[in-house]
């Protein structure tokens, strides 16, 4: 029973995680309207959080290598309740940029500790399901955490949706010094030298490039779906919530599938979720004028997105070798990446003239550039057990 609160309590934080990363897009034409600027503007509020991810990660989990972990996860928890605050309380675009990309420096870091901690709680073979505990807060909070705080954005202005997102990172820290026990450091582990096994290491390379890149075509759509709902769906603005509603659905379905595809094989998996995402981003296209039948497209091209960042997390962690803190983090660095590299990529097309449906199609070309180098990687493999052989 311990273990399982335990559990529950490193979830908590996916799930404060999830919905801070993710209700930035659903309430982004009210933080247009509330910071002056246009919607394609604001959405570089979204990059400044994902770059502050992409930073965070290698920074903190080099630093972290050495420290107890339950330390660390009440620090990181802290830092991103403050940073929360001082996103509600900016007064202008440049300081609210400010504060989401310190907001986004514990977020990869948290991931990366608290999947550690939480495979450590159990048997080595329960260890993938508690990961995915972990990141199964992640999908509830896209499933409820989001649309609530959308609709609390939309009824009480976007500064209340960060507040409340402060107060769910309060609420992990209290949980997690409750009932997460203490996790001293894996003995001997050197941030210096995990980053010198980590970073020359092709396939940890090959991997992050599928997530940077083929994982940005969902927050190329998601991060504009508030003004794609009412401008091109031709819905009201209430319905948006409901189409947030279908990104969490998409998660919360997509986690298990995944897990039964990294049973059968991860790399497949891979290959097979990034043929797929392909299609259902063309499929995202073809609905977004038609009302509600964008809402099943949504829902089938965020499921597929689980499939590939959480088997993308799987590889990581299997090419990553003796890197464990790294290797534990740094899919969430990728993922971030991809959605600044989205979120940016659909402005640039909407700011061109193209239209908020033009994101799709931006989506559908990640995808595929994230399968080119999933065969980069077959083929270093290949060449890899050859030369071993030889």
């Amino acid at each position: 029973m311990h273990t399982a609160w335990a559990l529950l309590a490193l979830a908590m934080g996916g799930f404060a995680i999830g919905t801070t990363e993710f209700v930035t897009m659903g309430v982004l034409p009210q933080i247009a309207d509330g910071i002056d600027v246009s919607v394609p503007t604001a959405g570089h509020v979204v990059s400044a959080y994902a770059v502050g991810v992409v930073v965070g990660v290698p920074l903190l989990s080099i630093f972290a290598a050495h420290l107890p972990r339950k330390g660390l996860l009440l620090g990181f928890m802290g830092a991103y309740a403050l940073f929360n605050v001082l996103s509600a309380l900016a007064p202008s675009y440049g300081v609210l940029m400010v504060a989401r990309f310190l907001d986004g420096l514990p977020h990869g870091a948290y991931f990366g500790i608290a999947s550690l901690v939480a495979a450590g709680l159990v048997s080595p073979e329960r260890r993938g399901r508690a990961v995915a505990s972990v990141m199964f807060g992640l999908s509830v909070a896209n499933l409820v955490g989001v649309p609530v705080a959308t609709w609390l954005g939309q009824n009480l202005g976007w500064r209340a949706t960060y507040l409340a997102a402060a107060g769910l990172a309060l609420l992990t820290v209290a949980l997690v010094a409750v009932f997460v026990p203490r996790v001293p450091a894996r003995e001997g582990a050197s941030g210096r030298s995990e980053a010198r096994s980590f970073f020359s290491n092709t396939q940890v390379w090959l991997t992050m490039a599928v997530g940077a890149i083929g994982s940005g075509g969902l927050f190329a759509v998601y991060s504009y779906i508030g003004k794609i709902v009412p401008d091109v769906a031709g819905l009201s603005e209430q319905a948006v919530p409901m189409f947030v509603l279908a990104f969490g659905l998409g998660m919360v379905v997509g986690t298990p599938i995944a897990g039964e595809l990294a049973r059968w094989s991860v790399f497949k998996s891979l290959v097979v979720g990034s043929v797929a995402g392909v299609l259902t981003m063309v499929l995202v296209w073809i609905a977004a004028p038609h009302g509600w039948w964008l809402w099943p497209a949504i829902f089938l091209v965020t499921a597929l997105s689980s499939v590939l960042t959480i088997n993308l997390q799987m590889r990581l962690m299997d090419v990553a070798g003796d890197a464990v803190t790294l290797g534990a983090a740094m899919n969430h660095a990728a993922l971030n990446i991809a959605n600044a590299l989205g979120a940016w990529l659909g402005g640039v097309v909407i700011a061109a003239g193209y239209g908020y449906r033009s994101t799709a199609l931006v989506g559908a070309l990640l995808a595929l550039v994230g399968l080119v180098f999933l065969g980069i990687s077959a083929l270093v493999a290949l060449r890899q057990r050859s030369a071993s052989r030889g």
